[in-house]
């Protein structure tokens, strides 16, 4: 019986090479900078790390043009430094949990804030208001090898050309080798796994026709262009 469909993997372009980054999962940290923690009136200032996962299909590139979401009246933007997963990684420690890093990226976590809430509120799962269609922009991928201490960079994320975050990557709560190492212990990382770490304040709603830009030091620029709803 011939299949009904062929499911190909989402490609991330990777910088200085023809072929891309094929996304297996994608990972996120939710409450991540204390300044966040207190725009958002929910949790501790240092909690244990708390993920969540969105689809492989919510990959949108560099240049995308993104509709309104279906179900929301308060559609956000948090940018966000995407780390590239290289190798396998199970159970490991701070330190050797760096040498699974294939890469690094600019994202955004994409987010229907009312619904976000509303499952905060009901102590239900974060999906309705993260795991959405076209909810995680990733720019290209840079090979770590290009980049050095990438946590002494700064994030910025401008609307329209005027700034609404901007952070320094080292006041991130839990550092990059934190993340991977707690990840690991409840998941078994592969090459091909993207994870989003989280962001500073300055969350705000965006609309039709707004133009966001994320600049992390040293990685390619992320730009995405919201557009009207799709027609059902």
């Amino acid at each position: 019986m011939q299949a009904l469909w062929t499911e190909a993997p989402v490609l991330v372009p990777v910088i200085g090479t023809d072929s891309g980054f094929p996304v297996r999962r994608i990972y996120c940290v939710g409450r991540n900078y204390v300044d966040h923690i207190r725009e958002m009136r929910e949790g501790d200032e240092r909690d244990d790390p708390f993920f969540f996962q969105k689809p492989t299909d919510a990959i949108e590139l560099d240049g995308s043009k993104i509709p309104y979401p279906r179900a929301t009246e308060d559609f956000q933007f948090e940018g966000e430094l995407v780390i590239a997963v290289g190798a396998r990684l199970r159970n490991s420690d701070s330190a050797a949990s760096m040498d699974a890093i294939y890469g690094y990226a600019a994202g955004i976590d994409l987010t229907r804030r009312d619904l976000q809430k509303a499952s905060v509120s009901q102590s239900r799962p974060w999906e309705p208001g993260k795991s959405f269609d076209k909810s995680a922009p990733c720019g290209p991928i840079l090979p770590k090898d290009s980049l050095q201490n990438p946590e002494n960079g700064t994030l910025v994320l401008q609307v329209n050309g005027e700034e609404r975050q901007r952070t320094s990557l080292q006041l991130m709560i839990w550092s990059v080798p934190e993340i991977l190492a707690r990840l690991s212990e409840m998941y078994t990382l592969e090459p091909g796994d993207l994870i989003f770490t989280g962001t500073p304040a300055g969350v705000s709603a965006v609309g039709p026709g707004d133009r966001i830009a994320v600049e992390i030091t040293g990685l390619p620029t992320l730009t995405v262009t919201i557009t009207d709803q799709e027609e059902s």
